[in-house]
């Protein structure tokens, strides 16, 4: 059994910054990857990045060089660190728990990672 919880979440001005974190409960002592997604209202579900079990990293082209994926596996903790943020950020943001390697070798295909977490919204507004 595994469960996802997203904070950190909340209202910031453009320009700003969030760190999201991830807290991850399992049963099972298997290695996992963690994919960052985000969704805004009429659009679709949209890969942010990614994070395997030994730290190797993916982003998608949108967020690649404002937002930064960490984990800490003694904390059971993954976090999302969002700088620059602007209008089209906006939406609610999902932790996602993958098998390991998943984040590898199939990024930020959604249909890969299996456990969710219950989102966290993110708003920017002035």
């Amino acid at each position: 059994q595994v469960q996802l919880v997203e904070s950190g979440g909340g209202s910031v001005r453009p320009g700003g910054s969030l760190r999201l974190s991830c807290l991850v409960s399992t049963f099972n002592a298997d290695v996992y990857d963690i994919g960052w997604f985000r969704q805004a209202p009429g659009k679709e579900r949209e890969g942010i990045g990614c994070i395997s079990f030994d730290g190797v990293k993916r982003y998608a082209d949108s967020v690649r060089g404002r937002f930064s994926i960490s984990r800490d596996n003694a904390k059971n903790t993954a976090d999302l660190l969002m700088n620059g943020l602007n209008s089209e950020d906006e939406g609610v943001y999902y932790c996602a728990r993958g098998s390991r390697s998943y984040c590898s070798a199939y990024g930020l295909v959604a249909s890969r990672y299996t456990y969710w977490g219950q989102g966290t919204q993110v708003t920017v507004s002035s």
